[in-house]
């Protein structure tokens, strides 16, 4: 026996309700879970959802300081020596600005 039209939408509205009720249910179980958890452990929101610098992907190359090698003597403006050389020393002997 064919569904008709009909019946395949009532059909339908009942399958979409099921499936919003149990979606309900599960993300309501989630959140308890979560909540049960968070309070034995203590833990805060920063804990559970870092941000800024300290939420790094694993895996992801960590940035690292490097030292000035090169100051100015009329400014004090220092450059690593990486990247794009500032005014103060393109073109120029870098030996004559080198921190010691």
């Amino acid at each position: 026996m064919t569904a008709t039209y009909k019946d395949l939408l009532q059909q339908r509205e009942a399958l979409e309700k099921a499936i919003a009720d149990a979606r309900h249910r599960e993300v309501s179980d989630a959140v308890a879970k979560a909540r049960a958890l968070v309070a034995e452990y203590g833990l805060t929101a920063h804990d559970v959802f870092p941000s800024g610098r300290t939420a790094k992907v694993a895996g992801t190359k960590a940035t690292v300081k490097v030292a000035p090698k090169y100051r100015d003597p009329a400014t004090g403006q220092t450059w690593t020596g990486r990247g794009k050389a500032p005014k103060w020393i393109d073109g120029k002997d870098r030996a004559a600005f080198a921190i010691a």
